[in-house]
């Protein structure tokens, strides 16, 4: 099927500048795509015009814009796990008094669908919409111990406790499949522990994950296993209203 080569450009663009929430120059994206620099701004000014990228004014450089989240905003609306998930959400932050968060795998990362906030003074928020890499949380390992997908090649470091070497990581893979659970211990963000379990859809098939965010100091090691406990309740009851019907996997493990 032939497509408008104006629209794609366009496209181009945005695919360009999503991977680079730092933001990108018109030079860079005219070398990156092979463009002239005079066209790359035309497209840019007109994107700007109507609110799909923002520019820094100090740096100079373009990144997506607000409208952009708007339309992302009302995709989030129409998904189904997203509204079946809510009231197990809003069980999590009651019976742990931390953050709950739901994600789906998107482009090789957590995609934080939803999010409910304790009314704690200390509390670890994400946002909805954040991309989260996979091996150093709780919901990215989630996605990667229970889902269809490999680990990346190569296992970026966030804070001295993530896991770059791929073995180790297969381990605690596999330890979390053991469990039924798994923990970011201040893998990510010093100072945050998180806690996630899988929620499967109708068939067996892995719907996302849902898990909790607290800090550290609260969050403690001891109050792993109770907390874990709680997660597992609640992403098992939630599976059951998506058609699971098979709990097993969620139970935990001793230890």
């Amino acid at each position: 099927m032939a497509e408008i080569q104006t629209l794609a450009r366009g496209l181009r663009i945005m695919n360009q500048l999503e991977d680079a929430p730092e933001g990108l120059s018109v030079t860079h994206l005219a070398r990156q795509l092979q463009l002239e620099k005079s066209s790359v701004s035309r497209f840019l000014r007109t994107l700007h015009n109507y609110g799909y990228v923002e520019q820094d004014e100090r740096t100079r450089r373009y990144r997506l814009g607000a409208r952009l989240v708007a339309l992302g905003q009302q995709r989030l609306r129409q998904f189904t796990l997203r509204e079946q998930a809510r009231p197990y959400l809003r069980r999590l932050v009651d019976e742990t008094g931390e953050c709950a968060h739901l994600a789906v795998l998107l482009r090789g990362q957590a995609f934080y669908v939803d999010q409910v906030d304790t009314s704690a003074s200390l509390r670890v928020s994400a946002g909805i919409g954040t991309m989260a890499p996979l091996h150093c949380t709780a919901l990215g390992k989630v996605l990667l111990a229970f889902g269809d997908i490999q680990p990346a090649a190569e296992l970026a470091f966030h804070t001295p406790q993530t896991i770059t070497d791929p073995a180790t990581l297969t381990k605690q893979l596999q330890r979390t499949r053991e469990r039924g659970y798994a923990l970011d211990d201040e893998e990510y963000t010093i100072g945050v522990r998180c806690l996630a379990a899988p929620v499967w859809g109708e068939g067996g098939v892995l719907a996302g994950a849902m898990g909790i965010s607290g800090p550290a100091a609260r969050l403690t090691l001891e109050r792993v296993p109770d907390m874990s406990c709680i997660v597992l309740d609640c992403a098992r009851d939630c599976s059951r209203e998506l058609q699971y019907t098979d709990g097993n996997s969620l139970k935990p493990a001793s230890g």
